[in-house]
This record gives C-alpha cells, structure tokens and sequence, in this order.
C-alpha cells in the first residue's frame, strides 16, 4: 500500500509540474483576456463598431518571449527542466526568464503531491489538487493585477460547495453554506465600514468571493484562523514593502495573495495550525 501511495503521489507530482506550468499561462493571459473583454464591452455600449482583433485565449497564439517574440518550441516549453537547460535565458535573443515560471511549477508539483499523498488518488485528492491550482493562480493574479477574477473565484466557491454536499471535504455541507456565507459578508461588512469612515474603498469584491470560497472549503469555523493569519503576514508585508519604499505605485497592495497563503497552509496543516503560527 505504501509503495502504490508513493507511486500515485509521485505521478501527481509530475502532473503538477505540468498543471503549473499551465498555471503560468493562465496567470499571465487571463487578466488580459478580461480587459479585452471589458474594452469590448464598453466600445459596444457606447455605440462604437468592436473590430474583431487577432485571437488571444489560453491556447491561442502560441507562448513567447517577451523580449524578441521568438516562438517557444515544445522542447523548451517542458516543466522545470526546460528552464534549467536554458539557463533561465531564452534561446534566441538570450534575455532572462523569470524565475517565478519554475517556481510555479515546482510549488504546484509539491502541491499534487501532497494531496494525492494525504487523501489518495480519490476524488477527494483530486478536488484538493484543483483547489491548490485555483488559489495559486489567484494568488499570482492578485498580486500582479489587483484582481481576483470571477473565472476562478465562483467555480472555487461551487466546488467547495459540491466537495462538502459529496463529503470529499470533510466539512458538513451546512458548515460549507454558512462559512460560503459569513465569509462574504464579513469581508463586505468591513468594506461598508471603512468606506463609511475613511471614504476609500480598502479592498476589492474578489476578496470577499475568495473568502466565501475559503469558508465552503473548510467551513466557518476557519475563517477567524485564515483572517488572522492573513491580516498579520500582509501588515508585516506592507510594513516592510512602505519602509522600504517598494510599495507599488497608490500604495496598494491586494489582500488575496495573503488570504491564499493562510488558505494553503489550511490545507496542509489544518485551520487550528494558523492560530500556533501566529502565536495565539
């Protein structure tokens, strides 16, 4: 049994290299399939003619360098191991690639492979492996872009939801429904609230649909672990990032890559882990 368990982890891992290097597509191309969405909309709104311009979409064109536009052959497109045979360089004009591409691949390798590790090559390992994926990607999003799409956000949300109603979670689907609840309107409540005093909007409605998915995943008694958790890594982060003068051009900076950080850590040590971490 052991060896067919470490057999099955290690073929999610390798899977998980592959979804991460999925990932990298999605975290660089789904913010700006979304704004070519909303430039479309708004020319259709105001009466003006929306030219249709040359695809763009998760598959299509093929991925790039950034620098000189060389097509990326299969070859150098292979998790990992592409990048270390590069050098971290692309083969054309020999400009750097970013680390973060191996790194997401690697984190969502080790990801998948401690889902299938922990709950087996189930559909609970499964839905635990797409959850890791989703909060990866939103995470890198947020950070770059300042958005949690709804394209991620509401499936996380449903499937929550359905793993609870399937008892894949091991959360009660009436705990799942109340923390999808309380953890939207907690985070709307403190919305209305700083609006109310400070007249300035102090986080985006991604957040709360993020938490509302956090809570269906692990129920509402987590949410007061992952908040805590959350609000004190991104005040230590902001602290840091102002004194250091790299905070970003307004000062914001987005809640969602700390509120993932929380969830992951929920998902491999437990919601009770956070309140150890931060000292309570």
């Amino acid at each position: 049994m052991l060896v067919s368990a470490a057999i099955d982890a290690g073929c999610a891992g390798v899977f998980g290299l592959l979804v991460g290097s999925f990932l990298n597509v999605v975290i660089y191309r789904l913010p700006l399939m979304l704004e070519r969405q909303w430039a479309a909309e708004c020319a259709d709104l105001s009466g003006q003619p929306v030219e249709p311009g040359t695809p763009f979409n998760l598959v299509v064109p093929r991925s790039r360098c950034s620098h000189c536009g060389h097509q990326i052959r299969w070859y150098e497109n292979i998790p990992v191991f592409s990048w270390l045979a590069l050098r971290g360089k692309c083969s054309s004009c020999g400009k750097p690639i970013g680390l973060r591409y191996p790194v997401v691949e690697l984190v969502t390798g080790a990801l998948f492979l401690y889902a299938i590790y922990r709950w087996g090559a189930t559909p609970a390992g499964l839905a635990w492996c797409g959850f890791a994926a989703a909060i990866v990607a939103l995470a890198l999003i947020d950070w770059d872009t300042t958005l949690l799409p709804d394209d991620i956000t509401l499936p996380l949300l449903w499937a929550g939801l359905i793993g609870a109603a399937l008892r894949w979670t091991a959360v009660p689907l009436t705990q799942a429904v109340w923390g999808a609840v309380a953890g939207y309107l907690s985070l709307w409540l403190i919305y209305q609230a700083f609006k109310l005093l400070t007249g300035k909007e102090g986080m985006g409605y991604g957040d709360f649909k993020l938490f509302a998915a956090l809570g269906a995943w692990f129920g509402w008694q987590a949410l007061v672990p992952i908040i805590l958790m959350a609000s004190v890594i991104g005040a230590i982060v902001g602290i840091t990032l102002k004194m250091t003068g790299g905070l970003r051009e307004g000062g914001q900076i987005p809640f969602g890559p700390f509120l993932a950080g929380a969830a992951l850590t929920a998902m491999l040590f437990g919601p009770d882990s956070i309140l150890h971490v931060i000292g309570l």
